[in-house]
Order: structure tokens, then sequence, then C-alpha cells
């Protein structure tokens, strides 16, 4: 894999010395790059020689005085500097399995990269990692490091990912803590598999990592409607919700009065689930697994209340048309948006129909906005009055770009509804200003 370099950082060393797009970083000290951790490694030192291939065939040894650990402003074709490693595992719950035929070629990529763990908060299982793979973690000390658990029970492991190496997680996870590295964790949590007294081991196990040890972060598999030659999976109802609730609730009881941490956390699927509400903000720890959807309504709605005020002298002389928009969301979330733009509705002058898409296109038991498609939107949307606008979920598009899962973009929905269409972060307080922003609306009077 060629190192290319495909951008020089203004006003960096890159720039100074003339580097420019295109050109090929080869070796550092004398050292080959083989990915993005051996480069970062090798350029903290103050004094370097770096060799270059220019565009032209042309090499440059140059050499470079500078700060510790000041970078040298590049940035490369592939963040990894090397290929995504694929996942070897067939894990009973996978999602990206259940996937419908078709789509584009990416969603279909699994991986399974340590290096992605660290750069980007993917979580991993270890066992496509050999032991000099581990060491070389270690060596570098990457960290924190997210790894996918499931299960410390080794037998039971190996039945949900259906590989060998599953069976020495707690050997690999043991080894990774003695070097100081701090450890996330994760549990996709099957009904009947890895639940019950099964959970209890595993939070047992993984919490005698503390203090040490980061978060376990929990959440429930997902079903679609495309689970084809693949095992039977049963989904939580109402009162397993409940039942894991006070489950986990007593273990972060415990862990709470002896470390001074939770440590365990569900997500937020468990309590729409069983009708409960969500633990106070504080209970959340300042929401470092967002990612698995950990608190992920509860931080919206303190974003909200955060941002939430009214200036009664703001325009309150000023005469205009009552604006309509439309906002779309998933089923599981739908009442909770709808209360947030009920309560902007009681302070500004604005009409919001907040619509609840059922995903047809995995089928009705995925609920979550990022799975939404832009042709479920487009079909359950058509000849409905939408007002000026339609907002949409920013987490339902491509990172970058205006496109659905289902190769559907924005200026499709756009056409096809007439309207304008504005996605929105996931973020409660920009979600308000937006709403306000690109609605034309005032301060009720």
């Amino acid at each position: 894999m060629k190192n290319i370099i495909t951008k020089i950082e203004e006003g960096s060393i890159a720039e100074e010395l003339e580097l420019e797009e295109n050109d090929i970083l080869k070796e550092i000290n004398g050292k080959k790059i083989h990915d993005i951790f051996d480069y970062r490694y090798l350029v903290k030192d103050e004094f370097l020689e770096i060799l270059i291939q220019k565009h032209d065939g042309e090499e440059w040894l140059l050499e470079i005085e500078k700060d510790e650990d000041e970078d040298l402003g590049l940035s490369f074709e592939n963040p990894l500097i090397a290929h995504e490693k694929t996942c070897k595992n067939k894990c009973i719950f996978c999602f990206i399995d259940q996937n419908p035929k078709g789509m584009r070629e990416t969603i279909y990529f699994k991986d399974d990269d340590s290096r992605l763990s660290f750069l980007e908060g993917n979580y991993v299982t270890l066992t496509n990692m050999k032991d000099e793979e581990l060491d070389r973690i270690i060596y570098y000390h990457l960290s924190p490091i997210n790894i996918s658990v499931h299960s410390t029970d080794s037998d039971l492991r190996t039945f949900m990912l259906k590989n060998p190496r599953a069976s020495i997680i707690m050997e690999q996870i043991e080894k990774i803590a003695k070097a100081g590295i701090e450890t996330n964790f994760q549990i996709v949590l099957c009904k009947g598999i890895n639940d019950k007294n099964h959970l209890d081991k595993t939070i047992e196990d993984l919490g005698s990592f503390l203090p040490d040890a980061g978060k376990l972060s929990i959440v429930p598999l997902g079903i679609s409607a495309h689970r084809e030659n693949l095992p039977f999976l049963e989904r939580f109802n109402k009162e397993d919700a409940r039942e894991i609730i006070a489950q986990v609730t007593k273990w972060q009881e415990k862990f709470k009065k002896e470390h001074g941490t939770s440590f365990v956390f569900l997500a937020d699927e468990f309590y729409l689930l069983a009708e409960l509400p969500f633990p106070h903000y504080d209970h959340y720890e300042g929401y470092h697994q967002l990612e698995n959807g950990i608190g992920m309504l509860k931080c919206f709605e303190e974003e909200f209340y955060e941002e939430f005020s009214v200036d009664p002298n703001f325009l309150s002389a000023h005469e205009t048309i009552r604006p309509v928009i439309s906002i779309v969301t998933g089923t599981s979330a739908y009442d909770f948006i709808k209360s947030l733009c009920e309560k902007i509705e009681e302070s500004y002058d604005i009409k919001i129909n907040v619509h609840k898409i059922i995903n047809n296109f995995y089928g009705e038991t995925i609920t979550v906005s990022g799975l939404l498609t832009g042709g479920d939107i487009i079909n359950q949307l058509k000849g409905k009055a939408l007002g000026e606008r339609v907002f949409i979920p920013m987490n339902a598009l491509k990172a970058s770009e205006e496109i659905f899962l289902d190769d559907v973009s924005v200026s499709d929905i756009e056409k096809a509804l007439k309207i304008k269409v504005k996605p929105i972060e996931i973020d409660g307080g920009k979600f308000l200003k937006g709403i306000l922003k690109h609605s034309s609306c005032f301060p009720v009077k």
C-alpha cells in the first residue's frame, strides 16, 4: 500500500518543505511505514529523516528538526495508510448480515480493526488479532481500545461469534489491562442467549478491571426483516426490558458505591421499550458512549433546554405569517421529539408537524432514526401538507454525503416532494437553533 499524501496543512512543516499532494512517504528514520500507528509513533521524535518519493519518481531525503510530538501536517489517501482488516466472525446477531441485497458494496463491509477502534471509536472483538498484533497495541500504548465482548463465558462467546479464538477474551483483556491501556466494553444482548445469569457473569467479570476500566455499554440486538438463513433470535418485550433495567440497576449501585462510577450503562432502547423514564442527566457521567445509543435522548434533551430561551422583546411587534414546518423521525424517538416540538410551539409562533416514519426498508422492528431511508421518507410523506420545509435527521445520511442507505439523496427527496429539505444534527441545541433559523418564526407575544 503506497502512503500517498492527499493534503498538506497550511503553515505546517510539510508545506515548508514543499511537499505536495500525490507525493509518497516511504520511510521515517530508515523504517518503512506500514500503517498510521507506525507514522504517529515515529513522527514523535525531535530529529527525523524522511524519505519522500515525488510524483515524477525522484526521491528526496529530508532532515527535520522539530518540537517533540509536533506533527508534519500530512494527510493520507487512506487514513490508516493500510487496508482495513475485515471481520472473520459469523456473529449470530450481526446486523450487516441482515441488510437486504442490492445495496452499495461498502454497506456489506465488516471491519474488525483495532486501529479503527483507536482512531474512530469502533468496537473490535480481538478474535482476528494475532499475539504479535496485541503486543503491538501494547508497544504503541494505543488507548483507549473498545472491545465487543458480548459474553465472558468461553463456550458461549465462541457460539455467539462462531470463531474458536473468541474463547480467550478474558486472557486478552487481562494482558491489555496490565499494560495500563484503558478498555471500554460492549455487550449486544440477545434474548435467551447471553442475558439473565450470563449477563450477571459478564458484568461481574468485566467489573473486575475497575477502577482502571472505562465503561460497559449494553445494547439490544437489532432484528431486520432480512434475516435469511440466520439463527432464530427473539426481540425483547416490555417485561424483558423492565427486568433488564432492574438487573443492571443493582450492578450500577454496587459499582457506584465501590468505585464511584456506575460503569455499566443501558441503551436508550431499553427504557423506551420498558416505557420507563430515562435516568437523570448525571447518571450518564458525561455521555461517553453516545455512539452506542447510551443516553442519546437525555443528552439531546439537556442540550435542547440549555439552548432554549425566549427573549420577550425579540421582534415582539413584528407581524408575520405563522410558518409551518415538518420534522422526520423514527418510531422510537417520535414521542420524545414531539414533546420538544410542542415546547417550541408554546413559545414561538410556529406550527411543527412531526412525522413518524415506519422503517419498511429494514422492517418495522427497526425503529431508530439513523437507519431511516430516503425511499421510506418519500413514500410516507407524499401527499401530506408539509409546510415550507422538511427537517431530516443527519445521522440517517452517509458521512460527509447527503445520501441515505438506499442511495436516495436529499435532492431526490426535494424533487419528489417539491419542498426544501434540511438535514439537522443530532444535537438538541443545534436542533432548536436550526428550526428557528430556517423557519422565520418569532416568539409568541
